[in-house]
């Protein structure tokens, strides 16, 4: 967007340390909602990755780029207002998820398109044993688990947030975000042994 400095998207690299720096990555949100520039733009590096991958497995990777600005525009727009009650990280991917959900409002008035499958989106090219099948398969079984228990599994075991951190973003109980991830393990194995069975 015009005028808007944010720092360049990462969709590679290495991955920030979800658990480690979850009390800096809240000390640079109190900072730069007090006004400090660096911090904020340090806030931002530090979470922008787990901001896209949320963003990209919630709804098609293809509006990631876009819904992850979202997230970042109505972040900023109240970052002065938060005052570290849970962590930095769990804040903005509540805000993250209220992103995506008012997008799919928005598009269910709309057709679906059909984004094209970029497999960057579901595996880290850094991983060399990841072939480009693989990832679409991957993505196509994530695609048939319900998005509850998908976003439930997405924030537990791909961006390694605590059950009670993912039933704080989803707005739901502890043991409703449990039951999701062991639906979704279910779906999972029992869409891999279909496949396997028709193969």
């Amino acid at each position: 967007m015009p005028g808007c400095e944010f720092p360049a998207l990462v969709t590679y690299g290495r991955a920030v340390n979800s658990r480690g720096d979850d009390d800096e990555v809240t000390r640079l949100a109190l900072a730069a909602g007090r006004g400090d520039r660096a911090a904020l733009d340090q806030f931002i590096k530090a979470t922008q990755r787990d901001v896209w991958r949320t963003v990209a497995y919630l709804d098609e990777p293809g509006n990631a780029d876009d819904l992850t600005q979202e997230t970042y525009l109505r972040a900023l727009g109240s970052l002065s207002r938060f005052r570290g009650r849970s962590t930095a990280r769990t804040w903005l991917l509540s805000i993250a998820r209220r992103v995506v959900v008012d997008h799919i409002r928005r598009k269910q008035c709309r057709p679906r398109s059909s984004a094209a499958i970029e497999p960057e989106t579901v595996v880290d090219m850094h991983q060399p044993t990841a072939r480009f099948e693989d990832i679409v398969e991957i993505r196509m079984l994530l695609d048939g688990v319900d998005s509850d228990r998908r976003e439930a599994l997405l924030l537990t075991q791909v961006l390694g947030l605590s059950y009670a951190e993912a039933a704080e973003i989803c707005g739901c109980p502890v043991g409703t975000i449990r039951s999701r991830v062991a639906r979704a393990r279910d779906d999972l194995l029992r869409a891999g042994n279909q496949d396997q069975s028709a193969g």
